[in-house]
């Protein structure tokens, strides 16, 4: 997608032009890192999916599957059933997103890898296609939806609407395109059918709605992709046309934004993985606590008050005073700060629990904590003030915005990750066998014999 705002592109024809860069998008011309950190994406993906593949909701999900459609041939991770490609989408797609713990890109404000994989995996799959047709498709979804989302936000996430669905909607469309070989004009009209199904509230936050908007993003997108490789018609302009998708989504439209150079020139650059099983805006503040815990030895038993200060935008995001369970937990900026002051380990998924976030400790801790908001704060900074029993006051800052420039660091933080939670749920033998399939994805030769790896019950 280089030089995207040659040739006198502008507003005007914004959705053509991001059309057109995903259509052109190819393997080859990605510089290796970027590759690499594709398949980190992978690596992480799997990592929580597999995870998230036992919870209530995926099951809830699943059934409804089987009971709408029965069974298919497209790999429901974590699960022995088969479902057809698009119902495939939406369970994987959500449980992708049910511990909350997949990646983040700022850009879009959202997660951009729950959005894309499910989609691409399920038409991969139906398409026999190999990992490096996966890796350009995701390279060119992933671009797509960072650009759209730099236009509209902040407005548009201050509004209430969830970016990882609405924007993510036109990034699994414009990755599908790209598998399905479609040309800038059609791919164009795939993203006019994604706009005008793009939907996501945030006020869904802390419910099972909010893993659900990653699988409806992946479904939609797949489906727009699908019927416009048909011919099915819509709008090539519907980002910037009259009462399209800016318009009606945000009043603070910036094409500029998407027809910008990122850093690096790639939105995938700036990726940013989770390493606490929480909405990224609390990571921050867990930093924070957890560091001065490991600094001066204290716990929770010593802190008389604590103060968080955090960007005013937090406050719509992770605020939720006093969680009554584990999802609830998750976003909340005083019960995960009281967790990390314990010495309770956030990467691990089951200490966000109904029993967790009603533990007599942690609830007496939480009303100890004050949060407090300031304006024009990056939304990833947090300070934390402690003061103690024996007088002390103590400070710590962190901005969790900043991606790790260290790749090797980096991937072995992801192999970690992946190990803690794809090893219960496939054994060691198949999460070693899957783990060293992803690290040379590029190398898989048929994405459904390589989606066997990730199926309960297959050979």
């Amino acid at each position: 997608m280089a030089a995207m705002g040659d040739s006198g592109d502008t507003a005007k024809n914004l959705t053509y032009v991001l059309a057109r860069g995903a259509a052109e998008m190819r393997y080859e011309a990605l510089p290796e890192e970027v590759r690499r950190l594709a398949r980190q994406c992978v690596l992480d993906f799997f990592a929580v999916t597999l995870a998230g593949a036992g919870e209530p909701l995926v099951r809830i999900l699943l059934e409804d599957a089987l009971a709408e459609t029965g069974s298919g041939r497209a790999t429901v991770i974590g699960h022995a059933q088969r479902l057809p490609p698009l119902a495939t989408t939406l369970v994987n797609g959500a449980a992708s997103h049910a511990l909350d713990y997949d990646d983040v890109n700022l850009a879009l404000t959202g997660h951009p890898s729950v959005t894309l994989l499910p989609a691409l995996l399920a038409l991969g799959e139906e398409r026999r296609a190999n990992g490096r047709a996966l890796i350009e498709a995701f390279v060119a979804g992933y671009e797509t939806e960072c650009r759209i989302g730099a236009a509209l936000r902040p407005a548009h996430y201050d509004l209430g609407f969830h970016p990882t669905c609405t924007v993510g909607t036109f990034g699994a469309a414009a990755a599908c395109a790209r598998l399905l070989g479609l040309d800038a004009a059609q791919t164009a009209q795939a993203l006019g059918i994604a706009g005008t199904q793009s939907a996501g509230l945030k006020s869904m936050f802390g419910t099972m709605c909010k893993p659900f908007h990653a699988g409806k993003a992946g479904e939609n997108g797949l489906r727009a992709a699908r019927l416009a490789a048909r011919g099915f018609t819509s709008r090539e302009d519907v980002i910037e046309c009259v009462q399209g998708f800016a318009e009606t989504h945000s009043p603070k439209f910036r094409p500029e934004a998407a027809l910008a150079e990122p850093e690096g020139g790639f939105h995938l650059r700036s990726n940013l993985f989770k390493y606490h099983a929480a909405c990224y805006l609390t990571h921050a503040s867990i930093e924070n606590a957890a560091a001065l815990r490991r600094r001066y030895g204290i716990g929770l038993e010593d802190v008389v008050r604590a103060i968080i200060r955090v960007d005013r935008a937090c406050d719509r995001v992770c605020n939720i005073p006093d969680p009554t369970d584990g999802l609830q937990a998750k976003f909340s900026l005083r019960q995960t700060t009281a967790m990390a002051l314990a010495g309770i380990d956030t990467s691990g998924i089951a200490v966000f629990s109904e029993a967790t976030a009603n533990d007599p400790a942690l609830v007496a801790a939480r009303e100890r904590i004050t949060v407090e908001f300031a304006s024009g704060w990056p939304n990833t900074l947090s300070e934390l003030v402690v003061e103690l029993r024996d007088g002390r006051r103590l400070e710590a800052r962190h901005d969790s915005g900043v991606p790790m420039s260290d790749l090797d660091e980096q991937e072995r933080k992801l192999i970690a990750k992946f190990d803690a939670l794809a090893t219960p749920v496939l054994g060691a033998r198949r999460a070693d066998a899957l783990r060293q399939a992803i690290l040379a994805f590029d190398e898989v030769a048929d994405v459904g014999e390589f989606l066997q790896l990730a199926s309960i019950g297959a050979g």
